[in-house]
């Protein structure tokens, strides 16, 4: 019987989470968090990291087959490097499952954000729409946004009131948080009836790196991975459901089945609030809709943080190791959704001992 090794986060650091990041690229802000998880973990990663797992998408960048330009500020040259075109928690995946697989003992991940060289962002969002029915009529991922949200008030019988509440506690939670930018609320207007500019989270630049290594491998503060899944629901907008978060729902179940725990274990969870609305309807998918709200997005979540894009499961993840090593959780959930137009989800069941099998 072949015995499948538990996976720890061993370091994690980051950088940036800032609205703009003038002066400083996104190859030194993916050093100066590289550095940091390094030295958290104690490793060297000419010598102890065994691969590497970036998110990364190309549209985003600017640049085409974006992974070339990968190794040299992660310590990486001629070192395995595997590229994950979606969310960071996808990318944390990926790590797992090299370590769990034996190909790897200690694996660093790797996700950034660098929005504000982004001069047209409705147009990278208008080119992930299907290419023949969607994006000729150049409708904003807003407007999507808008439509989906009132489809799942009426669906789910919540309120305009509590998107707004969601929107007042992840800002009131992010006045005690050093990374959040947006913990002032700013001027409130309509985007696309019923979300508002209040209810929709600003983008920043930031990057976050973890290590993840193989029990006994590595030193480190390690908080364990219980379990981890990820989805994909529709791939068009007319095929999707409006209603509810699929993908989450599904990546929610194979995380927690991974972990051997249930929804109901959970003390800590940091979910994908890229919309207020979001929030709920994440937090209604992964069978946490009852967890008391002041242990929810206690980081303030994207909505107090910033959006930072493929980075924003890092993130949150980032938010439970530094609970979990506090003390604060025993076991804390973090949850991704890639944005608009994309149905794909990933979910990641942390804790601060182990418990159960992943």
């Amino acid at each position: 019987m072949i015995v499948e090794p538990r996976v720890g986060i061993v370091g994690a650091g980051w950088s940036g989470f800032a609205p703009t990041t003038q002066g400083v690229s996104y190859k030194e802000l993916m050093f100066e968090a590289a550095r940091r998880a390094y030295g958290d973990a104690d490793v060297d990663p000419r010598r102890d990291v065994d691969s590497f797992v970036c998110a990364s998408e190309d549209l985003e960048e600017g640049t085409s087959i974006f992974d070339e330009y990968v190794p040299d500020q992660l310590g990486a040259v001629q070192r395995p490097v595997h590229t994950v075109a979606s969310d960071g928690l996808f990318a944390f995946a990926t790590g797992v499952m090299l370590i769990r697989s034996g190909i790897a003992n200690v694996v660093a991940i790797e996700a950034h954000s660098k929005a504000s060289d982004l001069l047209t962002p409705g147009r990278l969002e208008r080119f992930a729409m299907d290419p023949v029915l969607n994006r000729p009529l150049a409708v904003s991922a807003l407007v999507v946004a808008g439509l989906e949200m009132r489809r799942y008030l009426h669906q789910s019988g919540r309120t305009v009131q509590e998107c707004s509440a969601v929107a007042s506690r992840n800002r009131e939670h992010a006045r005690s948080n050093d990374r959040a930018s947006f913990a002032e609320a700013g001027q409130d207007e309509p985007l696309f009836d019923p979300l508002t500019a209040d209810q929709a989270a600003r983008s920043a630049d930031g990057c976050v790196v973890m290590v993840l290594a193989a029990e006994g491998t590595a030193g480190g503060d390690p908080v364990w991975v219980g379990g981890v899944g990820w989805s994909q629901d529709a791939p068009s907008v007319e095929s999707r459901d409006w209603a509810s978060a699929v993908a989450a729902r599904r990546a929610g179940e194979m995380a927690f089945r991974r972990a051997g725990l249930s929804p109901a274990e959970v003390d800590l969870a940091e979910v994908d609030d890229t919309f207020a609305f979001k929030q709920l309807q994440h937090l209604d998918a992964l069978g946490l809709d009852g967890l008391d709200p002041d242990s929810v997005n206690v980081s303030g979540g994207a909505l107090g943080e910033g959006h930072l894009h493929e980075a924003n499961g890092l993130a949150r993840a980032l938010a439970c190791v530094e609970r979990l090593r506090a003390g604060d959780a025993r076991v804390a959930v973090a949850q991704s959704w890639r944005g608009l137009p994309s149905t794909s989800a990933a979910a990641v069941v942390l804790t601060s001992s182990v418990v159960g099998s992943s």
